[in-house]
């Protein structure tokens, strides 16, 4: 199975693309879209829209694993990334992706074992996990990536439940 997790964002969405097979996960490509500073949030919204369906058109996802957004203080950041997250999730679901939606602390907690992980733990856990020569960057990507291994150990877990 193909997966796609993504890591919202305005300025820079991380993406991974993973495959999961036989209980097997295999890193296929990560990276970030990135929108420039000071471009209208309407265009910001639309250039994602458009790297997204072009990241399903050629990785062909069958299921995708996006962050749930956790905000603290910035409220007026809140409001951008929910924007872009719901666009993603609109994408995503038009081109028949199944999504799963997965809080900071799901992803730390299966990635590293540990909810209250910092970025610096989740990132040196996915270098590991894909026998990396270096830690995926920036962040971003790292995140997305752990993101999608979530999904493929949620999948692992149903699959043992339903045997």
């Amino acid at each position: 199975m193909r997966i796609i997790g993504i890591d919202p964002g305005t300025a820079i969405v991380g993406f991974s693309i993973l495959d999961n097979e036989n209980g097997e996960t295999s890193l296929v490509d990560y990276g970030c879209i990135r929108t420039p500073a000071g471009l209208p949030q309407s265009q910001r919204l639309n250039q994602i829209a458009e790297d997204i369906d072009t990241l399903v058109k050629k990785y062909k996802p069958q299921k995708a694993a996006i962050e749930k957004l956790f905000f603290k203080k910035n409220i007026t950041t809140a409001m951008s990334v929910s924007e872009a997250r719901g666009v993603i999730m609109q994408r995503l679901t038009e081109k028949g992706v199944s999504l799963e939606e997965y809080t900071p602390l799901e992803i730390k907690n299966s990635v590293c074992g540990y909810g209250n992980a910092d970025k610096a733990m989740v990132q040196q856990m996915v270098k590991t996990i894909f026998n990396m020569d270096k830690i995926p960057k920036p962040d971003d990507a790292a995140d997305a990536i752990a993101a999608g291994v979530c999904l493929c150990n949620s999948l692992a877990l149903l699959e043992r439940i339903n045997e």
